[in-house]
């Protein structure tokens, strides 16, 4: 399972601004003069974070519900509405 280094860095600082290789925590270039984010509060962060895996499982189980709902007539959360593309 993995969890995205650039979506955790932008969870710690949305202005950050960087490049990062082949998602490697090894391989961050900050630019701009953003200050680093050391590697221990990026690795405690990633802990928090879902996995892209776990994203992916939940929006799929959102879309799920949302569909078993139309089918019931029931009403749907905000969330599972915002998974129907018209």
């Amino acid at each position: 399972m993995t969890t995205n280094i650039g979506r955790t860095i932008r969870a710690i600082n949305p202005n950050a601004e960087f490049s990062v290789m082949e998602n490697d925590i090894d391989q961050i270039e900050w630019l701009n003069d953003t200050t680093p984010i050391s590697k221990e509060d990026i690795n405690a962060k990633i802990a928090e974070i879902p996995t892209d895996e776990e994203l992916a499982t939940a929006q799929t189980n959102l879309k799920a519900s949302a569909k078993a709902k139309l089918i019931a007539g029931e009403a749907l959360t905000e969330d599972e509405a915002n998974t129907i593309v018209l």
